[in-house]
């Protein structure tokens, strides 16, 4: 593998300028930095941390590593996973955290480069402090929105990008969180059998999808697969995983979930201060708060309700459901299971649960992350570290060879590939056709228009004809170049499908790599030390610098 770093990737601009240490977005959050302070910012955020820790509002911590622990010895149960879980018991133990929500088969990329920074930063991060710190992977299987989980992307040999999903087991869809859907296993079955027939065979192959079967036969739901497909590639990493809607970890939360809904007004006023000052600093809001909103959801049956305030009363936005403020704080205290976060709390909570030295943030959170400095104050925390995660686009030998061939650099592959392919098209035209049928049109168009102009001396209605004429004319000269240079793509075939294949694979749907391809495109073709290998070879120099996209060679 050879690793090279590119800049020109578009992201939102605070996250660029965060990445790039501008003081405007730098001002939005508590910690250092860590490229500006590599070892400042871990060890000024762990000493804020050990000194409000204990006074702060906190979880138990006994009863969350109860909880982690639990949940990695039915869903991740490999020894470095569990050492590293049974840690968070220890007094000095920090974290690491990030999160996704559960994808089909791990979903893009885009998450297991989230899962390798988590992993890389916690490792540093203990160096750097000579105390453990724990990787943590925290699922968003409470999200409702199925659409968006069900589903992932592979590159077919014939370089179709093909769409695998699952459909929802109601025909009529509906809003209860991912962990509460229920996968029949022909479903499951359905599913691999599209992520086979998408993948080229290999030797890999037949151990791949072996292995997800077993995953599929051993999970009731997306969320279930996803923490065990995610335990196959990094457990034995020590990743530690978690599920925001693990019954266990929602009764350690019950007292924040009483803290957020009590002091909804002040929280209130604390987003619109953050949304605030990002705006006034430039930047556009990646979410924005509602005024009337609790920024927490609940589970009614099988709903899971937005809820608003309205007067002293808790209110979803569709009149379903009304109950007094104090009768929710009850059932808080009673019944957490039946809340969840939103975007907005959900930090607040990671917060609560977990001494948290840093936590890994694509550019989309850094933007909504940048305006909850005043949420995190009102509670008594401060933000952590935020590592911006690792992103990277995969070159295969191939395809090297192809971009080596046709003279391309990554950048022109990135920034230009569309007109690089004509002008290289262009040059195979020895005939000249597209300048010859150029001049003949214009040869054409020079004699005929003087006829046009003499017709219409002679009976001025004769113009409008006359100009139809040699439109029309015209039309049939475009006719014969368009079906000409067709013919000259056909002779020239193989070179356009390479041409084909480089595209497909930088930016497959015309999207970055890692927002559409899933891991085991890859895995299939290479096998699993392949990932072992990208793991402990992309490290996180914070020394070098802020990289915020790396090409990797393979």
């Amino acid at each position: 593998m050879r690793f090279e770093p590119y800049v020109h990737m578009k992201m939102h601009p605070i996250a660029a300028d965060y990445g790039g240490q501008a003081a405007s977005a730098l001002s939005r959050f508590d910690a250092s930095n860590p490229y500006a302070a590599p070892e400042r910012a871990w060890l000024d955020r762990a000493a804020r941390l050990d000194a409000s820790r204990p006074s702060a509002l906190a979880a138990d911590r006994e009863r969350v590593a109860d909880a982690v622990t639990a949940y990695n010895r039915k869903h991740n149960d490999v020894p470095e996973a569990i050492a590293a879980a049974e840690a968070l018991r220890e007094a000095g133990t920090l974290v690491v955290a990030g999160g996704q929500q559960a994808g089909l088969f791990t979903g893009p990329m885009l998450v297991v480069y989230k899962a390798m920074t988590i992993l890389r930063a916690a490792r540093h991060a203990s160096r750097t402090l000579g105390r453990p710190v724990v990787p943590l992977f925290w699922i968003a299987g409470e999200d409702h929105d199925w659409d968006e989980a069900n589903h992932t992307y592979v590159v077919t040999p014939q370089l179709e990008t093909r769409k695998i999903s699952i459909p929802h087991p109601k025909a009529e869809g509906g809003r209860t969180a991912v962990s509460r859907t229920p996968i029949s296993p022909d479903a499951w079955a359905a599913a691999i059998d599209a992520l086979g027939d998408g993948l080229m065979d290999t030797e890999f192959k037949p151990g791949v999808l072996e292995a997800l079967r077993g995953i599929a036969a051993s999970s009731a739901t997306l969320s279930d697969a996803f923490a065990k497909t995610m335990s196959l590639l990094f457990g034995k990493h020590g990743l530690v995983l978690i599920d925001a809607d693990d019954p266990a970890l929602r009764a350690a939360e019950s007292p924040m979930f009483e803290a957020l809904l009590r002091r909804r007004d002040e929280l209130s006023a604390a987003l619109k201060a953050g949304e605030r000052a990002v705006t006034t600093l430039g930047y556009p809001l990646q979410a924005e708060s509602a005024e009337d909103g609790f920024n927490l959801f609940l589970f009614e049956g099988e709903e899971r309700k937005l809820l608003f305030r309205d007067g002293g009363d808790v209110v979803d936005r569709k009149g379903t459901f009304r109950a007094p403020l104090e009768a929710m704080l009850a059932r808080a205290g009673a019944e957490p299971a039946a809340f969840s976060n939103n975007a907005l709390t959900r930090p607040l909570m990671q917060e609560y649960l977990f001494p948290t030295v840093a936590t890994v943030l694509g550019p989309s959170e850094i933007a909504y992350w940048s305006t909850l400095k005043e949420a995190f104050a009102l509670f008594g925390f401060s933000t952590p570290v935020v590592v911006p995660r690792q992103e990277f686009t995969l070159l295969e030998g191939t395809v090297q060879k192809q971009m080596d061939k046709f003279g391309l650099t990554f950048d022109d592959v990135w920034q230009r590939l569309a007109e690089r392919r004509d002008a290289w098209l262009e040059a195979q035209d020895a005939l000249g056709l597209s300048a010859r049928f150029a001049r003949a049109k214009e040869s054409f168009a020079d004699l005929y228009r003087p006829l046009v102009d003499a017709a219409a001396s002679v009976n001025p209605g004769l113009r409008k004809l006359g100009e139809t004429n040699m439109g029309k004319i015209l039309e049939q000269i475009d006719f014969l170049e368009t079906k000409a240079t067709d013919a000259m793509k056909q002779q020239h075939e193989a070179g356009l499908r390479h041409w084909e294949r480089i595209r497909t694979t930088a930016a497959p749907a015309g999207k970055p790599q890692e927002r559409i391809v899933n891991v085991f495109q890859y895995v299939h073709r290479y096998g699993f030390p392949w990932l072992d290998e990208l793991i402990e070879r992309a490290e996180l120099d914070f020394a070098a610098g802020y990289r915020p996209h790396v090409v990797v060679y393979l």
